[in-house]
């Protein structure tokens, strides 16, 4: 991966070196700043990172130009960036990721970046303590690994779904304020307070998680899937059973994988196995059928790994798919049937909006 990147931010750099010979136009179309630009350019590497960004900008004061590198529903774990990407983190003013195992192309990156007063945030470092490592719970299914060298410690691997906490949302909100306080001192107030308006959003739906949680009949999920909701589950002490972890590439679940989690969903009456945004139900459906009832319903909660950037520009926010997913959530731990046995509710199915990658 590594050796990939490299080869990128050379081209990268020749590009550089071939646009600023060129007309101030062809430096728009790369993606970098002509001369005589000095607005603050934010680049953020996924959805939710981006719309915070524009919640804390609001009416946009500096006329900042934010962009969104993995704009097309590419996930996470398998993104790779290319020349025009490097080339747009190299020259912005605030850089914003998620700072895990897939991240590991951003220190390359970084190093070849032309603005060097650039800010950057770095998301699991700001969360710090809160940070999770990834967890491998009874049941679910793990990864072979690859041999590393001999004697070579294995790097502990944090879950990077840092945004499906609101708790920890707060926090990353705040630093992202301060963040563009930093690129653009003159509005620094401005974003303070817009960061604080949003944290009151995010606050009183926090609540309605709490509520639901408190109220609810049963308090353990079962995900036919990967799982990465580690954080949201910890914020409201739920359990949980998973086919994998969150940031696993698997897709296929074993014999021993299904048959645990179909007794599990018999062993603790059930009436749910839950999935995620972009992925078939398939594990989930053979998971059902190996159950004594066989009449579990199939709930979807999104995870964002999957918005694009029409969905953008269709209206999709942050805080409207945590209100969805809190949907499907009390569904999940009051066992409503009321869609029927076998049938499949999407977080999306709670809202106006389309569902996307289903």
């Amino acid at each position: 991966m590594k050796k990939i990147v490299s080869i990128l931010l050379a081209a990268a750099l020749t590009a550089g070196c071939l646009v600023s010979c060129g007309p101030a136009q062809s430096a728009a179309a790369a993606g970098t700043k002509s001369g005589d630009d000095d607005g603050v350019s934010i680049v953020a590497t996924i959805f939710p990172e981006y719309d915070w960004v524009k919640n804390v900008l609001g009416d946009n004061p500096a006329g900042a130009e934010v962009s969104m590198l993995l704009d097309n529903g590419v996930d996470l774990h398998s993104y790779q960036p290319n020349v025009e990407d490097i080339m747009k983190i190299g020259t912005c003013d605030l850089f914003i990721y998620v700072g895990g195992e897939s991240d590991e192309w951003v220190d390359d990156a970084l190093k070849e970046a032309v603005n060097k007063d650039m800010v950057v945030i770095n998301l699991l470092e700001v969360l710090g303590d809160r940070a999770r490592e990834e967890e491998l719970v009874e049941g679910m299914q793990g990864e072979e690994e690859e041999e590393g060298e001999d004697g070579e410690e294995e790097e502990v691997e944090y879950d990077e779904h840092v945004w499906l906490s609101l708790k920890n949302t707060e926090i990353l909100v705040n630093a992202i304020a301060e963040g563009l306080g930093k690129a653009d001192g003159a509005n620094a107030g401005t974003y303070s307070e817009n960061a604080n308006a949003y944290i009151e959003k995010l606050k009183a739906l926090d609540a309605k998680y709490e509520a639901a949680v408190s109220l609810a009949s049963n308090k353990t999920l079962l995900f036919g899937d990967r799982f990465p909701f580690r954080y949201l589950v910890d914020d409201y002490g739920l359990s949980y059973y998973a086919a994998f972890v969150g940031c696993s590439a698997e897709t296929e679940a074993s014999f021993e994988t299904v048959t645990f989690l179909a007794g599990k969903v018999d062993e603790l009456g059930l009436e749910s196995v839950i999935t995620i945004d972009g992925t078939d139900h398939r594990i989930a459906q053979t998971i059902i059928e190996n159950t004594s009832t066989k009449d579990q319903q199939i709930l979807t909660m999104d995870s964002m790994q999957s918005v694009t950037a029409s969905d953008v520009e269709k209206g999709e926010s942050y805080l409207d798919i945590m209100e969805k997913n809190l949907t499907v959530l009390e569904s999940a731990l009051n066992g409503s049937q009321a869609a029927g046995p076998g049938a499949v509710i999407t977080a999306a199915d709670t809202g106006d909006s389309a569902g996307r990658g289903r």
